[in-house]
C-alpha cells in the first residue's frame, strides 16, 4: 500500500543494507520491549480493547452528532494532528456530506483566532471533545475554560455536559477527575501510549467518528501494516520503512544533511506532513542530535521558495515527497475557443497526471541539476484503510529511525523545559 522509490536519493542499495544487523538487532529490541522507552509502545499492536473501544466510540458520537452542528476540537500536537491529518487527507476541505463541521481550538493562545471562534459559534449548536491526558497543559487548558463557558451560557450547565467529551488519562490525570466529577462522557488514553502514538486511540477516533469517517476501516488498514511488519520482520530487502529510517539515518549521519523536506502536491496532505514534522521532531530532536524536520506544499511553495531550495544554500537538507497514485476526485483541463495562455494542448488531460508531470519535473531539476537527494513515497489511495496503515508505517519508521540514533523515541524533556518557565512566569503575572 505504500511504495518506497529511492532512485534519485544518491544511496545504493549496498550502502543500506549495510545495516541489516543493526536493524536486526533494534527490530528485536522493539517487537520484544527491550529498549529504553519500551513501556510506551502500547501502540505497536492494537491495542486488545480496540473493538470494544470503537464501539463505544461510534456510539458516543452518533449521540452527539445528531445535536450539534459544530465540534470543538480541544487540543494540541498529538491530540489534534493526527485527527486533522485524517479529515484533511480522506474527506478534503469540502465534503458534501458532512453533517458535523470540526473547528480546532487548544492548539495556539492567540487572542484574536480565540475570540473569533468564541464569537463564530454564538449562534451555533456546538459541543466540546477536550482531549488531554493530564489535563494541565496550558493551551488545551485555556480554551477548555473559554469555550465551557460559552456553551453552558448557550444551554446551560446540565445540558452542556450532555454535550461534553473528554478524552484524557486516568489515575492522577486533572481532566479526568473533573469530567467525572461532572458527569462527561470520557475515553481513556492508554497509559503506555504517547500522544503522537495516539491517533489510533479516541484521540483521533472519536472526532473522525463525529464526522461520519469509517473509523473500523482505519482500524483495518492499521492492522493490515501490522500484518505487513509482521511478515517482513526486520528484512531490509523487504520492509520498506525500515529501508526509509536506513535513508534518513545515512543522510544524516554520513552526508551530513540538517534537515529533511516534508514536500507534498496535494493539498490534502498538508496536515499529515504536519503531523510527520511533530512524529519526527519531537521523538528524535535530543541529546544534540536529529534531522529537522520542515515542509513544503507543492506546487504553491515552489512560486515563493523554489528559488532557494534551488539555487540557495547547498547542503542543508533533502526532500522526501508525499503523493498518491490514485486521488480522491480528478478533473479534466477544458478547451477554450480562444487559445489566450496558450495551453489549448492540456485540453482533456486531467489535473491529477498534470500534477504528477509537474511532481517529476520538479525532482528531475532538484536531483539533477541541483543534486539534492529525493526519496519518494506513494500512497496508493486517500481513504480509511491508507490512513490506518500509513500511520502505522510512519510510527514503525520513526521507532527504528530514532533508535538508530541512539534517543528515545517517545519522551520529550526539552518541551518540559520551556513549560516549566513558562508557568514560571505565569504565575508571576498578578505580583
Amino acid at each position: 500500500m505504500i511504495k518506497l522509490d529511492f532512485k534519485k536519493s544518491f544511496i545504493e542499495k549496498s550502502e543500506v543494507l549495510k545495516f541489516q544487523e543493526k536493524v536486526n538487532d533494534i527490530h528485536d529490541g522493539i517487537i520484544n520491549k527491550k529498549l529504553v522507552g519500551n513501556e510506551w509502545l502500547g501502540w505497536l499492536n492494537q491495542p486488545a480493547d480496540l473493538v470494544d473501544q470503537i464501539q463505544a466510540i461510534e456510539q458516543r458520537a452518533k449521540e452527539l452528532s445528531d445535536k450539534i452542528d459544530v465540534l470543538v476540537v480541544i487540543g494540541i500536537g498529538g491530540s489534534y494532528l493526527g485527527l486533522k491529518a485524517a479529515e484533511e487527507m480522506i474527506q478534503g476541505f469540502y465534503p458534501q456530506d458532512r453533517k458535523v463541521e470540526i473547528v480546532y481550538v487548544g492548539n495556539t493562545l492567540s487572542s484574536t483566532y480565540l475570540d473569533q471562534t468564541l464569537k463564530y459559534l454564538q449562534d451555533k449548536k456546538f459541543g466540546i471533545c477536550v482531549i488531554s491526558k493530564s489535563g494541565g497543559t496550558l493551551e488545551p487548558a485555556i480554551s477548555f475554560r473559554l469555550f465551557k463557558n460559552l456553551l453552558e451560557q448557550k444551554v446551560g450547565v446540565k445540558e452542556s455536559q450532555n454535550l461534553i467529551v473528554a478524552v484524557c488519562g486516568k489515575g492522577e490525570s486533572k481532566l479526568y477527575k473533573f469530567a467525572t466529577k461532572n458527569n462527561y462522557s470520557s475515553f481513556i488514553i492508554p497509559d503506555d501510549i504517547g500522544g503522537r502514538f495516539s491517533v489510533m486511540t479516541a484521540v483521533g477516533l472519536f472526532g473522525l467518528a463525529i464526522v461520519g469517517i469509517n473509523v473500523q476501516k482505519i482500524a483495518a488498514g492499521y492492522k493490515a501494516a501490522y500484518d505487513d511488519f509482521s511478515k517482513w520482520g526486520s528484512d531490509l530487502t523487504k520492509n520498506n520503512a525500515y529501508y526509509y529510517a536506513i535513508l534518513r539515518y545515512i543522510n544524516y549521519q554520513q552526508k551530513n544533511y540538517q534537515c529533511e523536506l516534508f514536500t507534498t502536491y496535494e493539498a490534502q496532505f498538508k496536515s499529515f506532513i504536519e503531523w510527520l514534522k511533530q512524529l519526527f521532531g519531537e521523538s528524535e530532536g535530543k541529546d544534540d542530535k536529529g534531522l529537522l524536520p520542515i515542509s513544503t506544499i507543492f506546487t504553491a511553495d515552489l512560486h515563493s521558495l523554489g528559488q532557494f531550495i534551488q539555487e540557495g544554500t547547498k547542503n542543508i537538507f533533502y526532500e522526501t515527497i508525499i503523493k498518491v497514485k490514485t486521488p480522491n476526485n480528478d478533473v479534466k483541463v477544458p478547451g477554450f475557443k480562444e487559445d489566450y495562455d496558450g495551453l489549448q494542448y492540456l485540453e482533456n488531460i486531467s489535473l491529477h497526471e498534470i500534477n504528477n508531470l509537474t511532481s517529476q519535473g520538479v525532482v528531475s531539476a532538484h536531483s539533477d541539476e541541483r543534486k539534492i537527494p529525493n526519496i519518494i513515497i506513494e500512497f496508493d489511495k486517500m481513504d480509511e484503510t491508507m490512513f490506518g496503515y500509513a500511520i502505522y508505517w510512519f510510527m514503525r519508521t520513526c521507532t527504528m529511525s530514532a533508535y538508530l540514533l541512539e534517543v528515545n523515541p517517545f519522551n520529550q524533556p526539552g518541551v518540559e523545559i520551556y513549560k516549566k518557565q513558562v508557568f514560571q512566569n505565569l504565575k508571576n503575572i498578578k505580583k
